[in-house]
């Protein structure tokens, strides 16, 4: 009973009935302010409407993102719209709301996303940077292995390039390299992926990384001049080893930055097949922004001008920088590891020369002929030719232009007088042979080959010039123009031949005329009268009396000198065939067979020969193209051309007029008969002219391109 009494009065404790109360309090309060959470059908009510729109760059756009965004299909699929949009607090929000906060789930990629090129862009206010769903879409999300998915390797650089070709973005925000993404297309790397489908080619994030992608600037980014080799390495694992042994891995190693690195030589994007041929053109000239003095006397070689004068995407069969020094293992000469060093240099020449022996490889690549203390010998050819090209040009120069000068003024004062003697000239009556027709012929193949010659050559001596491209674009490119130029050689030494064997057949049969008659034996003065004579091209005290005659003249000072059948200038000309020949065939003969000549040569005479070969050749076009032009057609009585070498014939009045000695020598000895001719000419001339001045327009042209050529250079 008392038990019972006592449980009927049991009462709560006071703490207890406080804490249910405040817990009561406390649970109704929460339940009056939580924001209710809205669903994926609260909100497409909205947004699955078309007639709803908004205002995308000032175009009206549908509010609708559901169901045509695929979202359904998406990584997200599961989560509700505020669960990415979770600045929105109300069902009817504002238009301007806050951006889906991705780093709410992706904390990692926030971060690497905030501290990157991107992300620190936006943060300087530049709204146009990438932002997530630029590069992984909006609603349609999908796994980035997934082939479907705008960041699967396949799709990704196509996804880069939205923004990466967009021209008015990259000119907004100075995007470096604009072009980024076709180059990228167009690389040995974009083709393996995009075109091949080879899956282990890299894409975009495999050198600038996904998401924390920064600028070549900073020093943790993977294309940081520091850290491109260990970029390429990753898949480039053998070429980053040898890299790094080589000179200029060393380089990098100690924190230089004149070492090279993979993009120097590469590029970046514009990655080329490197046993392709456009690679091999272009290699010199990255080499050279290093090796700016070497590229610039290597550019001064055959190999070098060669290179540059190439067919566009096509290299000629001569050494670029690394086929002598090696691609990704380049040393210094004295180390023996070294392609250039002592004991590997003969192997390495003979990879392009297999006939080179020791003496071959003291050719020397960069060469420079100012330098006169490492290369001695070419300084003092260098200047004994370029001595003999000022020298023989300014004095012609003067002899021609005081010629000119002194045949412009007589013909102004005595215009009448001067045109009918020019037409008495080119019209006479009485024809006289001058050239019989092994001697035209010969002078045909001396025109044809040294034209030949000179529209081959002369590119290369100008080979910076668009007008050397361009020829050279058009004979060919240079193997086709090195095959032409040697066949105008083998014409050049065939005529050279011939003349030779007609000299001395000539000698031979006139042997008789050296011995006296009576007695049978030689005597030295009819030996010197034929040697000497007036019509032997030796030249004799005559012509340096003709010439000191004729240049009186020029200044008024004497009457005009008459000459015998040769003059003094053609005398010259004829000479200088036999000295052209002698150096520009030689020379020519050391660099078409180097390995044959340095058996028993130094290396070094091919340098030698090309500066011999190339400003002889020189002197010869501009010599034959001015001032034997001018001796020869351009002279007023002559204009626009003298055909004597094509006739072989001269009319009685010119003879008269420049040859009179000869004229009256004839006449006195009985044998003018012999020389006069009948008017077969007459049946060719035509063709002969048209050859003519095909020739000499061809001339004129080139002598105007050399003097283009050298005017540009002395300017630049």
């Amino acid at each position: 009973m008392n038990f019972c009494r006592r449980q009927d009065t049991f009462k709560f404790p006071p703490l207890v009935v406080l804490a249910a109360f405040c817990f009561a309090v406390s649970t109704a309060w929460a339940a009056t302010n939580t924001v209710e959470k809205f669903s994926n059908a609260d909100c497409l009510d909205c947004h699955s409407d078309p007639k709803n729109t908004r205002v995308v760059n000032g175009e009206k756009v549908a509010l609708a993102v559901f169901p045509a965004n695929g979202f359904k299909k998406s990584v997200h699929s599961e989560l509700d719209c505020v669960d990415c949009h979770d600045g929105i607090k109300e069902l009817v929000h504002d238009k301007n709301v806050s951006p889906p906060n991705c780093a709410s789930c992706h904390e990692k990629e926030g971060r690497d996303y905030a501290g990157s090129i991107h992300g620190m862009s936006h943060k300087m206010g530049a709204s146009g940077a990438a932002n997530c769903w630029d590069c992984h879409g909006g609603h349609e999300i999908l796994p980035a292995k997934n082939p479907a998915s705008s960041t699967y390797k396949l799709n990704l650089p196509l996804t880069c390039a939205k923004c990466h070709s967009n021209t008015k973005l990259s000119k907004e925000y100075q995007i470096q390299v604009p072009d980024a993404a076709s180059q990228y297309m167009d690389s040995i790397h974009g083709n393996a992926l995009l075109k091949m489908g080879l899956i282990v080619a890299p894409s975009c994030n495999d050198c600038h990384g996904a998401h924390g992608i920064k600028r070549s600037v900073d020093r943790d980014s993977p294309i940081n001049h520091a850290n491109v080799a260990k970029t390429c390495g990753k898949c480039h694992v053998g070429i980053e080893e040898t890299y790094n042994k080589s000179v200029h891995g060393q380089l990098l190693a100690v924190g230089d930055k004149r070492g090279p690195v993979c993009i120097d030589c590469h590029s970046a994007h514009q990655i080329e097949n490197p046993t392709g041929n456009n690679f091999k053109t272009i290699s010199d000239e990255r080499c050279g922004k290093c090796h700016e003095d070497r590229l610039e006397h290597y550019s001064e070689t055959y190999h070098g001008k060669a290179m540059l004068l190439g067919k566009p995407n096509s290299a000629p069969e001569v050494a670029a920088c690394y086929d002598c020094h090696g691609f990704h293992d380049v040393l210094p000469a004295a180390n023996p590891a070294s392609h250039l060093s002592q004991t590997n240099i003969l192997v390495t020449c003979q990879k392009c020369h297999p006939g080179a022996t020791a003496k071959f490889t003291e050719y020397r690549p960069h060469a420079n002929p100012l330098d006169a203390k490492n290369y001695p010998m070419l300084h003092v050819v260098f200047l004994a030719m370029t001595a003999l090209l000022i020298g023989t040009f300014s004095f012609f120069g003067i002899h021609t232009i005081a010629w000119g000068v002194r045949a412009i003024y007589l013909y102004l004062h005595d215009t009448k007088t001067f045109r009918e003697a020019k037409f008495s000239v080119q019209n006479g009556d009485e024809w006289f042979t001058r050239f019989v027709p092994f001697e035209r012929f010969l002078h045909f193949l001396v025109v044809t080959s040294f034209l030949l010659l000179v529209i081959t050559g002369m590119p290369l001596k100008f080979y910076y010039t668009d007008w050397a491209k361009v020829l050279f674009a058009f004979i060919g490119g240079p193997e086709t123009a090195r095959m032409l130029h040697r066949f105008g050689a083998l014409i050049t030494f065939l005529y050279f031949t011939l003349h030779l064997t007609s000299l001395a057949g000539k000698s031979w049969k006139g042997r008789g005329k050296l011995r006296n008659p009576e007695t049978g034996k030689m005597e030295m003065q009819r030996f010197y009268a034929v040697v000497f004579g007036p019509d032997s091209m030796v030249p004799t005290m005559q012509d340096w009396r003709d010439f000191v005659a004729h240049n009186k003249w020029f200044f008024g000072k004497g009457p005009k000198p008459h000459f015998d059948r040769w003059t003094y200038w053609e005398k010259f000309d004829y000479f200088a065939v036999f000295w052209g020949v002698a150096i520009i065939g030689a020379s020519g003969l050391v660099m078409w067979f180097p390995e044959f000549f340095t058996r028993f040569m130094p290396g070094w005479v091919i340098n030698i020969a090309l500066i011999l070969h190339s400003d002889e050749a020189l002197l010869a076009a501009g010599f034959i193209f001015s001032i034997h032009f001018f001796n020869t057609h351009f002279r007023i009585e002559k204009f626009p051309m003298d055909t004597v070498i094509f006739s072989g014939r001269v009319s009685k009045t010119e003879m008269l007029h420049e040859r009179k000695r000869w004229y009256d020598r004839l006449v006195a000895t009985g044998k003018l008969d012999d020389y006069r001719v009948k008017d077969e000419w007459f049946q060719w001339k035509n063709i002969a002219k048209s050859f003519g001045y095909i020739a000499f327009i061809i001339g004129l042209v080139l002598l105007a391109l050399i003097i283009y050529a050298m005017v540009s250079r002395l300017v630049h």
